[in-house]
């Protein structure tokens, strides 16, 4: 049975439907991508899972239906979003931004255990722990929007486009910590990219979106090969 299962997810802004139902299954302890060029509705999928847009159809959360639960209830569930852009708070430090991610964890023992478990994975973030996070490079806001999310510790982490914006070593170095979560911890990933080649060669499945609808799906292995990917995404 899938973690995360999606049937015949509708959602928009307003009167514009973006989502024109579409399903997709994320199970435990997978990395799954989610691809697609800009406005094939990758950025309202995750927004949708959230709860953040008003949606149609069926979202299970390990069996529970999620469709009306508010933000903050899938939050405290184990469903963590890292938003586009980072939402980084700039004028908090790195350690005060990385105790907003852990609101939901009683145990101060346990939030100080996590901080220091992810400032292991981010020694840069260590290294800046006092600082504001608006004085932190780019690559490091995204560290630390993915660190503040994992504080929570979550069952499934939704990334938006972690690479965006970043230099191409820094993105290289951000994928390697996705595996090494997913790896380490277990942590079940579900990415949307517009870089297919590198989250091909991280995820086990992936879909394809255009226009609001899942368009191509399968394994990364697959879709790699895949005339359609390589035309399309791969500049082949």
């Amino acid at each position: 049975m899938s973690l995360l299962q999606v049937r015949g997810l509708h959602a928009g802004y307003g009167a514009t439907q973006v989502l024109r139902g579409i399903s997709i299954d994320v199970h435990a302890g997978e990395i799954v991508a989610l691809l697609g060029a800009n406005g094939a509705g990758k950025t309202t999928t995750l927004r949708a899972l959230s709860g953040l847009l008003p949606t149609r159809g069926q979202v299970l959360f390990d069996g529970l239906d999620i469709g009306t639960i508010p933000p903050a209830r899938r939050f405290a569930l184990g469903l963590a979003h890292v938003p586009q852009g980072r939402g980084t708070f700039g004028d908090f430090t790195v350690e005060d931004n990385l105790a907003l991610g852990a609101y939901t964890v009683p145990s101060r023992r346990q939030i100080a255990t996590d901080m220091e478990r992810w400032f292991e994975v981010f020694p840069r973030l260590r290294e800046r722990r006092r600082q504001r996070a608006a004085w932190l490079s780019g690559g490091e806001q995204q560290m630390l929007a993915i660190a503040r999310a994992l504080m929570s510790r979550p069952r499934v982490l939704m990334c938006d486009e972690p690479s965006l914006g970043l230099a191409p070593a820094v993105t290289q170095e951000m994928f390697r910590v996705f595996e090494r979560i997913n790896r380490e911890h277990g942590t079940t990933l579900l990415i949307v990219e517009q870089n297919a080649d590198l989250t091909l060669r991280l995820a086990q499945r992936a879909y394809v979106m255009e226009t609001g609808e899942i368009t191509l799906q399968g394994s990364s292995d697959e879709l790699l090969v895949s005339p359609a990917i390589q035309q399309s995404y791969l500049g082949a």
